[in-house]
């Protein structure tokens, strides 16, 4: 499992990323606050606070090729 911090500007930014995730065959999960969402859900994200970072939590070692897919929406 690996976590970190995104932040997803634009509504083309979420569109991107949740093409990104669905091609995963692991499970993608994202944070804010209190609420839990699935990184495949379209619906889900819009429902999180987007104005501030994002705590996503991969559930996979092996995730090398997805997080240089999604690397632009890292926060560092």
């Amino acid at each position: 499992m690996k976590a970190f911090d995104i932040r997803l500007s634009t509504i083309e930014d979420v569109r991107n990323f949740v093409n990104a995730v669905t091609r995963c065959e692991y499970d993608v999960d994202l944070a804010s606050g209190r609420y839990i969402v699935d990184a495949k859900s379209i619906m889900g994200i819009f429902s999180l606070d987007l104005m501030n970072p994002i705590h996503m939590t991969v559930h996979s070692d092996d995730c090398d090729a997805f997080l240089a897919t999604v690397e632009q929406y890292i926060v560092k």
